[in-house]
């Protein structure tokens, strides 16, 4: 039976009009950096979003702001750490309440990483999944298959959490809602140059890629869908623990 058919005849019966299709509003939720949420609203409930960059990219900040947006909002969190790279005093440090957080420690194995964050979606009472495979080889993060990344964008679809996967390349590609790229502009070091100096802060540039919430993101800010990714302006300042 034609679809176009068919919702005539439920209409028919419910009595009204019946709006089968369209997608439900998208809840967006604040990262702590007003810079990053000016460009890009917030972060996607029910989505996958990755965060990209290499070393001294941001993204680690980028990280711990968010958990710290997230934990004092009472949310309970979790972080699945495929390296053993988090640091809880540094975390503590940025805000992070830790009594709110879970820290999976997957001993350098990017499968038990991918499972344990299946396993934690799918348990469900978390306002925040972070799968962290920032330190993770770029072949090995790849070696991870499409289907895997599929699976876990419908497990997160229609919940309250958000699920955030770091990387130093973008592996998940269709299944990730937004990804955001972070790249260094510069350091701030004390002192004079030649001498002994201390690294005081640094200075990020978050990209916002394109993706189906980031879409919806801009229908619904009425900001313009660009074809290549806009840095947020300003950058975000990181200072030094």
């Amino acid at each position: 039976m034609p679809a176009a058919l068919l919702k005539q005849q439920f209409e028919s019966l419910l009595g009204g009009h019946l709006d089968w299709q369209s997608r439900p509003p998208v809840d967006w939720v604040r990262s702590g950096i007003s810079e990053v949420d000016s460009a890009i609203g917030g972060l996607p409930r029910g989505a996958l979003t990755e965060i990209v960059g290499g070393a001294s990219s941001g993204r680690t900040s980028l990280l711990l702001s968010i958990l710290a947006e997230a934990t004092a909002r009472q949310e309970t969190c979790a972080l699945v750490d495929a390296e053993d790279s988090f640091d809880p005093h540094s975390a503590a440090a940025a805000g992070v309440h830790l009594e709110r957080l879970i820290w999976v420690r997957s001993a350098h194995n990017a499968e038990h990483a991918l499972k344990a964050a299946d396993l934690l979606i799918q348990g469900g009472g978390f306002g925040l999944v972070i799968m962290d495979l920032g330190d993770t080889p770029p072949a090995t993060a790849r070696r991870i298959s499409l289907t895997s990344w599929f699976r876990l964008r419908r497990a997160v679809e229609h919940t309250p959490a958000v699920f955030l996967a770091l990387a130093r390349q973008a592996n998940a590609r269709t299944c990730a809602s937004l990804v955001i790229e972070c790249a260094r502009v510069r350091a701030v070091w004390s002192g004079v140059r030649g001498a002994s100096r201390l690294l005081c802060a640094a200075e990020f540039r978050p990209r916002p890629g394109r993706g189906r919430a980031g879409r919806e993101q801009c229908r619904r800010t009425a900001r313009p869908l660009l074809s290549e990714p806009t840095p947020c302006m300003p950058v975000f300042t990181a200072r030094a623990i």
